[in-house]
């Protein structure tokens, strides 16, 4: 044998140490602190992408798409609210605060949920005129940080969200740095400019769910009883979760997964608190089944929905709507290639979508800088987002057909099989080829 021929052996990187893991070691070597980003977790997670539809053949048959109407609409609150909300679309706006988010950018989810027939939500941080300005429906977020909350805000809104935990971050607070925190946004949540702000991880006034139940009778005495009153939770124990928020007297119930996310808090929370919004939903529907409030009491799901497949998914498996947060970012003009050069000044890239935080956003949306702030036009970016709620909405309705279906409501998990064991056992169908659901005895 001719030792001297044989290769040498190539550097081999280690799967728990690997190049990424490495440099954080280093990075909270040289600086005591840990990290804060924004944007979701970015590990990959099961997901709607592990799941199929079966379309219709012999055993069941189609709609014909031009001939033969599939609805889309949604009623939300129609528990207690005397004034329920009534949408076009299941697909609807996630709260995203203005200081997170630039004044236009706030307009523009305003005008392009209007253009959809859907609705937006505040967020942390108080109602803009101009948010309130553009949206035909419009979600008042009511927040642990109380920032803006008054009376007058909460009856101007068409629906009030009690956040409870959100899917990124479910136990704990967000995060404004301080170079968002402008003048306008220092005066509207009552803090001094330039000072990072960390977000209170629970409600002040309460304790647990009798605590909420009061709060939710507050609410709807402020409101008439004519607003309907969302309570969103982040995913981690959606069964109990869900149940309370309904037994508190909730009219709608948010369900966040850990795939979502566009505020800013600790890498750490981002990546190892929460579960994916997959391995959420039945758990939830169950405890709305349990207690004969499914349909009765509605369930929006958000957390990494992309496509009309994703909604149709999540409807499938039991939900009555969906929002998105990222996505309408993405569609709005965040994160464009055409700033490529930017992005990298910034020690990012396009795709990344992991400097939200730094408030230097070349697109003007996740920005306080009125120079960035001012390249986002509000009303083609509203019009951009639009055509994707069009899009989503047409590709449900395509599936939804195909299964056979006259409503997007009419999905359901029969018509889903599973990919992998995983994704069969967190969702609840068979995996696909058998009639098997790991976890399940027939």
């Amino acid at each position: 044998m001719d030792l001297e021929n044989i290769p040498q052996t190539l550097p081999r990187f280690s799967a728990t140490f690997d190049p990424h893991t490495l440099a954080e070691i280093r990075r909270a070597a040289a600086t005591g602190i840990y990290d804060i980003r924004g944007g979701g977790t970015k590990r990959k997670l099961p997901h709607f992408d592990d799941l199929l539809f079966l379309g219709a053949s012999v055993s069941r048959y189609p709609l014909e798409g031009y001939r033969e109407k599939c609805a889309t609409d949604v009623w939300l609150g129609t528990r207690f609210a005397k004034k329920p909300i009534h949408l076009k679309t299941p697909v609807t706006i996630a709260g995203m605060s203005f200081g997170a988010l630039s004044g236009a950018a706030k307009e523009a989810l305003g005008r392009g949920a209007t253009i959809a027939g859907t609705s937006t939500t505040t967020g942390d941080g108080g109602m803009t005129p101009e948010e309130r300005g553009q949206s035909q429906t419009l979600i008042y977020q009511y927040l642990p940080s109380r920032y803006g909350m008054n009376p007058d805000d909460l009856r101007r809104a068409d629906a009030i969200e009690v956040v409870v935990g959100q899917g990124a971050k479910p136990g704990g607070g967000g995060m404004l740095l301080g170079q968002k925190i402008s003048d306008r946004v220092a005066m509207m949540r009552n803090l001094p400019k330039g000072i990072d702000q960390r977000s209170a991880c629970r409600h002040p006034d309460w304790t647990g769910p009798d605590d909420l139940e009061i709060k939710i009778e507050e609410l709807r005495e402020i409101t008439d009883w004519e607003k309907p009153i969302y309570v969103k939770v982040g995913a981690t124990r959606p069964y109990y979760d869900v149940a309370l928020a309904v037994k508190s007297g909730a009219d709608v119930v948010v369900l966040d997964g850990m795939q979502g996310g566009t505020a800013a808090t600790q890498d750490v929370f981002i990546e190892h608190v929460g579960i994916p919004i997959l391995a959420a939903i039945r758990p939830a529907v169950k405890a709305l089944q349990d207690l004969g409030m499914h349909r009765k009491v509605q369930l929006i799901v958000s957390g990494g929905i992309r496509s009309g497949a994703d909604v149709a998914k999540a409807l499938a498996l039991g939900a009555d709507a969906v929002a998105i947060g990222t996505a309408a970012l993405v569609a709005l003009g965040d994160n464009d290639p055409a700033y490529e050069e930017e992005y990298r000044k910034l020690g990012s890239t396009a795709g990344a979508y992991d400097d939200w935080q730094e408030g230097r956003d070349p697109a003007g949306i996740t920005t306080q800088d009125p120079e960035l702030a001012a390249r986002l036009d509000p009303v083609q970016a509203g019009r951009r987002l639009a055509n994707y709620l069009s899009v989503l909405t047409l590709e449900a309705q395509t599936i939804a057909r195909a299964c056979g279906k006259s409503h997007l409501h009419n999905l359901e998990p029969e018509d889903l099989v599973a990919l992998t064991l995983e994704a069969s056992a967190m969702a609840g169908v068979p995996l696909a080829g058998t009639n098997w659901i790991p976890g399940q005895t027939f």
